[in-house]
């Protein structure tokens, strides 16, 4: 049977370690991005490896350009939505007190709302398909820094939004769960980015916690 992974905010880093990791398990890849320049480059560094990718250009901050391109993959692979995988954030600095309310709501609708956008409009296939919702969260949903008011607040709604995502949809057989990374993504550590597309996939595949603390495993050791 034929799976597709969506994964919205494709670009280097999480974003293609996970095209990978999923892709090597047979799954189609469909990438959303605002940026066709770096969607065409993508394609190709899947394709290098064998890996069936096609990219997508949408606008996580638009819901009418986020919808229009789910509704191209859903053209181009069919209803064969298994995972959507969100990993769109824009990481902007700014205190409470000096961001303006404009760029602040610009910065929720990328952090949080497109995911809830994305969700409503695969909400068929992956319930057809007993699919997955996986959101990448971050540390400031834990630890809030004022420096980065708006990604704090955005990250701290998305990982609510997961818990409610999971309350909601786990009686119709939709597994919803953020991978809280509590750390900064850096090759050849603990917190690199293959190592964590694994853990987003291990969630993909174990399906029994609506949130995992990526980087309590490694302070334990």
């Amino acid at each position: 049977m034929n799976k597709t992974i969506v994964i919205i905010g494709a670009g280097k880093g999480i974003s293609f370690q996970a095209a990978k990791t999923f892709g090597a398990k047979g799954f189609n890849v469909a990438l959303i991005s605002r940026t066709q320049e770096s969607l065409e480059i993508l394609e190709q560094d899947l394709a290098s490896l064998k890996i069936n990718a096609k990219g997508f250009q949408g606008d996580v901050s638009s819901p009418a350009s986020l919808r229009k391109a789910l509704r191209s993959v859903r053209a181009a692979f069919g209803e064969t939505i298994d995972v959507l995988l969100y990993n769109a954030a824009s990481i902007k600095p700014g205190n409470p007190t000096t961001i303006s309310p404009e760029d602040f709501v610009y910065d929720f609708k990328v952090n949080t709302a497109g995911a809830l956008t994305a969700v409503q409009e695969v909400l068929p296939d992956l319930e057809a398909r007993a699919g997955s919702i996986l959101l990448t969260g971050g540390g400031l949903a834990l630890n809030p820094y004022a420096g980065y008011a708006s990604l704090s607040v955005g990250k701290a709604a998305l990982r609510n939004l997961a818990y409610n995502l999971n309350q909601e949809l786990s009686p119709k057989g939709v597994y919803a769960g953020t991978l809280t990374i509590n750390g900064f993504v850096q090759e050849d550590t603990y917190f690199s980015a293959e190592k964590i597309a694994e853990a987003i996939h291990d969630m993909h595949i174990d399906r029994t916690t609506a949130e995992v603390v990526y980087g309590q495993e490694e302070k334990s050791q």
